[in-house]
């Protein structure tokens, strides 16, 4: 590689990185936590869990009409409308019901219901309570909603050119070095370049991975606005100019309609109605896999709200299987707790890279600046001091 070449793909590494950086950081100290969110819960005691049964229940334990879970939710809050109800496909036993004052209310309240009996279990926090709502919303959107997420989403795109430009530069780099060499003895500088350098290397796929699935969740609410302007404006064609639904299907029959259709599936969630994954006309019953990767991928089912029937059921586009399938990646919370320890320890090696990075760029700056000042009183001036700190070894 030429010496200009190699000057041009130094300036790209350094204020790709240097942007990023901070933030960076933040997702990294902030994701941290995340990656054990369920397992936080539970030591604060904020685990929702389903009261046991009777021996000869348990054996056999009933399924509760949906539509009498749904209203021993609303029973706590009559005024309140029905956005969601949900199940966590390890906890097949309860039912989130989710409420709000609006199909698209940002401050809903969730309610956990046991699926056996239909009777509410508790008003559950966010797993970890405050301080783990505190640590999402700094990871998701800086707590500031949609720009803030495409601004996270930037910095994201800057990482993964701060990480290719880094690869181009640490072949040359390396040529005179065997693989993982850590330089001692010299300058803490120098030590510390070698293990950016190492570190760098050594969480490259893994970066390149949570990097560029963490830049495609940012991009949620754009793919969503999209589907629904594109296909689900398709689907509900023969409904424009329809009034909504006068009064609602019944919920237990349209969820039992859409397993009908979708065997070996089960349900995910269920939107109603106006919120961003149906229609003001339709359910959306949304499928899903039984394997701990399948189970992230949905194929949803729109049932017309008023009638029960069936409407359309079509495979999800790819842009949104893609933005699915990017969410447990992002997390590596699919493959049990050995891939989560990985993901937690990348991630503190990750922290180093990026410290490491910061404490070279600040390092390197206070030397160009004393051997200026050193220069400046010899009267020798900069230009003859340069070379000098060329000679040093502690540059690239």
């Amino acid at each position: 590689m030429s010496s200009h070449s190699l000057r041009r793909w130094s300036w790209i590494h350094k204020w790709s990185s240097l942007v990023c950086t901070v933030f960076m950081l933040l997702l990294c100290l902030t994701g941290l936590p995340l990656i054990y969110h369920h397992e936080i819960g539970h030591l604060l005691g904020n685990d929702v869990e389903a009261p046991a049964l009777s021996p000869e229940l348990a054996a056999k334990p009933p399924r509760a009409n949906i539509d009498e879970v749904i209203a021993s939710a609303r029973a706590l809050y009559p005024n309140k409308l029905t956005m969601y109800i949900s199940q966590e496909a390890d906890e097949p036993a309860i039912w989130n019901v989710t409420l709000g004052d609006t199909p698209n209310d940002e401050h809903y309240k969730p309610i956990a219901v046991d699926a056996r009996t239909a009777k509410v279990i508790v008003e559950p926090a966010f797993e970890g309570g405050a301080f783990m709502s505190t640590m999402f919303r700094l990871h998701v959107d800086l707590f500031a909603g949609l720009p803030g997420k495409l601004f996270l989403g930037f910095m994201g795109l800057l990482l993964l050119v701060a990480i290719v430009s880094g690869v181009v530069l640490y072949a040359p780099f390396m040529r005179k070095l065997d693989f993982g060499t850590v330089r001692h003895g010299r300058t803490q500088r120098l030590k510390w370049l070698d293990l950016h350098n190492l570190l760098g290397i050594v969480t490259l796929v893994w970066a390149l991975v949570v990097g560029a699935t963490g830049m495609v969740n940012t991009w949620a609410d754009v793919l969503l606005k999209y589907w629904q302007a594109t296909e689900i404006a398709d689907m509900l064609a023969p409904y424009k100019g329809a009034p909504p639904p006068a009064r609602l299907a019944s919920m237990d029959a349209a969820v039992k309609l859409a397993e009908r259709v979708s065997p070996g599936m089960q349900v995910g969630f269920v939107a109603f109605p106006g919120t961003p994954f149906a229609s003001p006309h339709h359910y959306g019953v949304y499928m899903r896999g039984n394997e701990a990767f399948s189970s992230r991928l949905y194929k949803p089912v729109l049932i017309d709200a008023q009638t029960g029937a069936i409407t359309d059921q079509r495979e999800l586009p790819w842009y949104l299987t893609a933005l699915l399938i990017s969410q447990p990646l992002h997390f590596g919370d699919y493959g049990g707790g050995w891939m989560k320890l990985l993901w937690a320890l990348l991630d503190v090696a990750t922290i180093v890279v990026l410290g490491s990075g910061l404490y070279l760029w600040v390092q390197r700056g206070r030397a160009v600046k004393r051997h200026a000042q050193a220069a400046a009183q010899q009267g020798t001036g900069i230009s003859q001091a340069a070379p000098v700190l060329a000679r040093s070894g502690e540059r690239r």
